[in-house]
């Protein structure tokens, strides 16, 4: 759990980080430099999503990183009224999407960035965003494809 400093020394925003393991360290690392980084199984050919040790469909463990677009649709979204957890609780109403990019693999995200979060729905187009984390990592979000690229908090 994080606060990110506000005007005053104020706490504005606050977010669980999430941890990072051994096999989605490709994927942090690439969130440092905004790369939406995918696994992809050399031996199949296939993207797939989670980071994992090995190919869910072929079984290989001949896995490569690629950069993703970013780009995508809305395959499902939810408007969460009350936080899932406690350090949520600033933030509600948010969405919570499923969002299918355009590679070929389906992500849970946030769609950020829109006044009426119940004007979102299946198959809007959205673009990746990146929401800061206190140590360097970036966390991806999504936003309407329309919306301005940047940092977002």
């Amino acid at each position: 759990m994080t606060a990110t400093p506000g005007t005053a020394g104020q706490s504005t925003r606050r977010r669980f980080e999430p941890p990072e393991s051994d096999a989605g360290a490709p994927f942090w690392a690439g969130t440092r430099d905004h790369e939406l980084r995918i696994p992809w199984c050399l031996a199949c050919g296939r993207p797939h999503w989670f980071p994992r040790e090995g190919c869910p469909y072929c079984l290989s463990d001949r896995i490569a990183w690629r950069v993703a677009s970013g780009e995508g649709t809305v395959y499902a979204c939810s408007v969460m009224p009350k936080p899932a957890m406690p350090v949520l609780a600033d933030r509600v109403p948010y969405l919570v999407a499923l969002i299918d990019l355009s590679e070929g693999v389906r992500m849970m995200s946030n769609i950020i960035g829109v006044d009426d979060p119940f004007t979102i729905k299946v198959g809007d187009a959205v673009a990746l965003r990146w929401e800061t984390l206190t140590d360097g990592r970036h966390l991806p979000v999504f936003a309407p494809a329309e919306m301005p690229a940047g940092d977002h908090q």
